[in-house]
């Protein structure tokens, strides 16, 4: 996945076309892998809101990339322009993988790419997605949709989150979480989680959570409880679930969770740990509980997701 392009047209979203150049667009210090070829393509210049762009090529260089960017729009009561749409049609028919921010689901829909599959976009406009194409399954309660070579996210910060999903899939969990550092940004937050949360992170030094979070990454080797936590925190463990709900959009036990099954990826790809050592790493006790709880939220198991990390690895940066 070495070649990307930003597709863009007039009335694209500033916000988000600006980060996705911001992560694809050079490798955070440090990170010696081969980085994206970053290629902007529009049908000439083109007004981003307030902002001129000049893209680099054509839409016809979609042809010529391993992955495509949409970001979104402004005017999403207007059909996307048809020579865009038809641009990222042929890209997706050619091999490339599609990823829309925001409401560039748009364009995605309109060039049947999400006809049949789950979707997303930001909330404020899933209804009128949903009725605009009723062959797509809209999910208007999470931050971004996997659907393999189609991808699309909600808005903003969403979109933030399925760019570095992207570089997870392509280089693996520590990179991604380089590129998040140097972002100032969280390193990893499902797809599945809820679009509106009321604080995502703790935002307040005084935050109870604030502390507590990067207590219980230091001892992901340990079986942690709710009441392990709530300990920590000085609260009930009903306390405790609000707070977490409040914050992260999900329970401690799913946050303990996803944060082992994130420890046991970078082990799997950072090193030749055997899977009992990497289960006793990450809480998990047992290889058999490793493997049940990686591969129902990874979707293959620990040994594969290694093979396919490495091979990516081996592969990263070569175009098509």
């Amino acid at each position: 996945m070495g070649t990307l392009a930003l597709a863009v047209t007039d009335g694209m979203l500033h916000f988000e076309l600006s980060l996705a150049h911001e992560v694809f667009g050079s490798a955070p210090a440090g990170v010696t892998v081969p980085w994206y070829d970053l290629t902007v393509c529009g049908p000439g210049p083109v007004q981003v809101e307030r902002f001129r762009l000049e893209p680099d090529r054509g839409l016809d260089g979609l042809l010529h990339v391993d992955t495509v960017i949409v970001p979104g729009w402004v005017d999403v009561d207007a059909a996307p322009p048809a020579d865009l749409v038809d641009a990222v049609r042929a890209a997706h028919a050619a091999g490339a993988r599609i990823a829309s921010l925001c409401t560039g689901a748009f364009v995605l829909a309109a060039a049947g790419l999400l006809d049949g599959r789950r979707a997303t976009t930001h909330w404020a406009h899933t209804r009128v997605l949903a009725e605009r194409h009723p062959r797509v399954t809209v999910d208007p309660d999470v931050l971004y949709v996997d659907g393999g070579g189609v991808l699309t996210s909600a808005g903003k910060a969403a979109a933030m989150d399925l760019c570095l999903h992207l570089v997870r899939l392509d280089h693996g969990s520590a990179i991604a979480n380089a590129v998040a550092r140097r972002l100032v940004v969280p390193p990893h937050r499902d797809g599945g989680q809820a679009q509106f949360v009321t604080a995502p992170v703790p935002a307040r030094e005084d935050h109870p959570l604030t502390e507590l979070l990067p207590w219980a990454v230091e001892r992901l080797d340990r079986p942690l409880t709710v009441e392990d936590l709530a300990r920590r925190a000085g609260m009930s463990p009903r306390n405790l679930g609000r707070h977490f709900r409040t914050a992260t959009g999900t329970t401690p036990l799913q946050w303990l969770l996803t944060q082992r099954i994130r420890r046991a990826q970078e082990l799997l790809e950072a090193t030749g740990d055997g899977i009992d050592a990497i289960a006793e790493a990450t809480g998990m006790g047992t290889a058999a509980t490793l493997r049940r709880h990686f591969n129902r939220t990874v979707g293959v198991p620990p040994d594969t997701y290694r093979r396919t990390f490495r091979s990516r690895a081996t592969g990263s940066g070569t175009g098509r």
